[in-house]
């Protein structure tokens, strides 16, 4: 990949894609956002990165923009790569559990360890795969490789998702999560015990400048709002519920380390506490776990094609609810 005559200030590769970081010169001054990445980026059409601008996987500044944003002198660019469409992308008899479904659209329980679509280095066994399996129809708005894919959970964390069928409900939906409609919310075991029987976390979130592979709270990041409702105090834990009012990457498990209560069995943004755990039994059942203990419980949204409220609910994965016995059994119940 080049950059034209234009510097690229740095090129990081993620755990899932490649972050391109540009800074406009006093000649680009002026020129549409979307023209400036095409004549920048080899190899990405103005309409796919026109697409990656939609989905906000462009910032300038730290802020999301539209294609047809007029650079400055001096604007700082950063652009997450998602994959070219894969050659090898092919449908995959992978196991679903089926919420709900009609002929708009799919509710969709993701297990934890799937991948919901491909990236880099990523070719098969994702829940996209899956999809292209099961369905005939799904929408192509977000892609080839991203069939019917409205959101995204990450890679460990399970719980429901909304797919989409056609482009127009996939549009209907992306409007709804855009105007923050769509109700997300998601239980969360975390370190330590949280005084306050509810709270709210708005702080912005952005690469981190010192680890780009993580996301951390930063000054200038994109606004970021989270509710949380205690459900069940243990003796070092506490057992939350946690409503997403935006969507940024990792925003749940950066917002609770954020408040010091990281997330059990996030070896990303857990602070290493999992190993301090005093308890050998629960210690050791949390490093069973392989996974944080992070599941998208509730999901709620407007058909759209009826309107009509929809409200869906996917019980706690069986080994997340072996993880609470555990601390029964310790006897650490408040």
């Amino acid at each position: 990949m080049s950059f034209g005559d234009q510097k690229a200030v740095s090129t990081v590769q993620s755990s899932d894609n490649e972050i391109v970081s540009l800074e406009v010169s006093e000649t680009d001054a002026g020129t549409r956002l979307d023209a400036f990445l095409a004549a920048q980026i080899d190899g990405w059409s103005r309409a796919r990165l026109q697409r990656l601008i939609e989905d906000e996987e462009v910032l300038i500044n730290g802020k999301p923009a539209k294609a047809s944003y007029k650079l400055r002198a001096g604007d700082e660019i950063e652009v997450e790569l998602t994959p070219p469409p894969a050659a090898t992308f092919t449908p995959e008899d992978i196991p679903l559990e089926i919420i709900f479904e009609d002929d708009s659209l799919i509710v969709v329980n993701k297990p934890a360890g799937l991948v919901v679509h491909p990236a880099a280095g990523i070719h098969s066994g994702t829940l996209a795969n899956g999809l292209a399996y099961h369905f005939q129809k799904l929408s192509k708005r977000a892609g080839d490789i991203r069939p019917g894919i409205v959101h995204r959970l990450d890679k460990d964390t399970s719980g429901l998702m909304v797919v989409a069928k056609n482009e127009a409900t996939h549009e209907n939906l992306a409007d709804q999560f855009r105007a923050r409609e769509v109700f997300k919310s998601y239980v969360a075991l975390v370190h330590g015990v949280v005084k306050q029987e509810s709270g709210r976390i708005e702080q912005p979130i952005a690469r981190d400048p010192r680890t780009r592979i993580r996301m951390a709270v930063v000054l200038a990041g994109r606004g970021a709002l989270s509710l949380y409702k205690v459900r069940r105090r243990f003796k070092s834990f506490t057992l939350l519920d946690v409503e997403l009012k935006t969507g940024r990457t990792h925003q749940i498990r950066v917002h609770l380390s954020w408040l010091k209560h990281p997330v059990v069995g996030d070896e990303v943004y857990g602070g290493g506490r999992d190993k301090t755990v005093q308890d050998v039994r629960l210690r050791a059942a949390i490093r069973k776990l392989h996974r944080q203990f992070l599941h998208a419980e509730r999901l709620g949204f407007r058909h759209p094609i009826s309107g009509e409220s929809l409200q869906f609910v996917a019980p706690l994965p069986e080994e997340l609810s072996k993880l609470l016995a555990e601390l029964d059994a310790a006897a650490s119940t408040i």
